[in-house]
């Protein structure tokens, strides 16, 4: 268990002791109030209770991690930075799988319990709008959201340099491709899971066509997911040293009644390369540009062998949450040293008050993002 950050101190205030007792009140009272919010029950979501001696974040990993290791798949030599969620009375998702020629592409994955799962030895086929073949150079780091009745599939690929590539499906057996939504170069999209004010909208990180040495989130919006625009920034690196060379988008948002819950990547640089951690921030309901809350610590960083050893070392890399709006649990997947995929856990309401409690927001972040 993460054991370098210092415990949160409580403070047990009496009557008349100091002025800090009714604020540290009213903030466990909000704590207990947090809910998630236009998202279904998931009662099979999975979990494991939380051990104690947890320092730092409320976040902890499953004990049987990884839960994907190498060679999954005749012809894929390792699977990670991959999505889930449920769907029927089980659960779906798609992930990259990086072949044994070194190329990644997306293959369709399905499971019972979210934790053990059967993967399509094919590549999704992934057609045009009329019906034919248009399978994409390569693709990889994908997502998966479901705006209301249709399931968005949003990975990097290649279009003349590194891009966005989308596709969408209501079945999981037909797969048709959508515009690319900008030029290159840009990567680590996320789709917001229902629409605000009527429209798609989009997180998405500008790059370079090689490993970007530096990175923002923005967020673009869209009225058909063809034509996008009106983007806005939403949050830079910061000062904080595991993520001050770029940050990128996670997990889909997940909504609650503090506003729009994201797990996010933070990088930093070391003499070694690049150690690739988990953020947590909170993203105004209304207007999602505008940053309310943002931790200045990291929720998870490379500790275990899985995380620290592999293809890319050091990387703890989020890519989906399923989360159960009656018992607030989250499970956290991320990719693992580009190697393998992990499974944390947390609760809705420890984890947005470990992110109000230290956060720590600029004016870029909070202000609308746009110039």
């Amino acid at each position: 268990m993460r054991t370098e950050a210092c415990r949160e101190q409580e403070c047990c205030g009496k009557a008349g002791m100091s002025t800090n007792v009714l604020p540290i009140k009213e903030k466990e009272n909000s704590m207990s109030e947090v809910k998630m919010l236009n998202c279904p029950e998931v009662k099979n979501v999975p979990w494991q209770e939380k051990p104690e001696g947890i320092v730092g974040a409320p976040i902890w990993r499953y004990t049987e991690n990884p839960i994907i290791g190498r060679n999954p798949v005749e012809n894929v030599a390792r699977i990670f930075n991959s999505a889930v969620m449920p769907y029927g009375d089980g659960f779906i998702g798609v992930f990259r799988g990086e072949q044994t020629n070194g190329i990644p592409y997306i293959y369709l994955g399905h499971s019972k319990d979210a934790i053990h799962w059967e993967f399509d030895k094919e590549k999704i086929p992934f057609k045009d709008e009329n019906g034919n073949d248009f399978m994409p150079v390569y693709a990889y780091d994908p997502r998966l959201v479901k705006v209301e009745d249709t399931y968005y599939i949003i990975w990097c690929q290649d279009f003349y340099g590194a891009s966005i590539g989308m596709a969408k499906t209501t079945d999981f057996k037909t797969f048709t491709r959508l515009e690319n939504p900008f030029i290159p170069f840009n990567r680590n999209a996320v789709l917001f899971p229902r629409k605000i004010d009527g429209k798609y909208m989009l997180l998405s990180r500008p790059s370079d066509s090689g490993h970007t040495p530096f990175g923002d989130i923005f967020l673009s919006e869209s009225p058909d997911m063809v034509y996008w625009g009106k983007h806005r920034h939403v949050m830079g690196r910061s000062s904080e040293w595991w993520e001050s060379v770029k940050i990128g988008g996670g997990a889909a948002p997940i909504e609650t009644t503090e506003g729009w819950l994201l797990f996010y990547h933070g990088v930093s640089g070391t003499c070694n390369g690049f150690v690739y951690s988990i953020g947590g921030a909170i993203l105004d309901i209304d207007n999602p540009s505008k940053v309310l809350y943002r931790c200045e610590n990291f929720l998870l960083t490379p500790e275990e062998w899985y995380e620290e050893r592999g293809f890319v070392p050091n990387v703890c890399f989020p890519c989906a949450t399923i989360h159960d709006p009656v018992s607030n649990k989250i499970a956290l997947y991320y990719g693992c040293a580009d190697s393998y995929v992990g499974l944390a856990f947390t609760k809705l309401d420890e984890i947005v008050d470990y992110i109000k409690t230290h956060s720590h927001v600029t004016e870029s972040d909070t202000e609308l993002g746009i110039r």
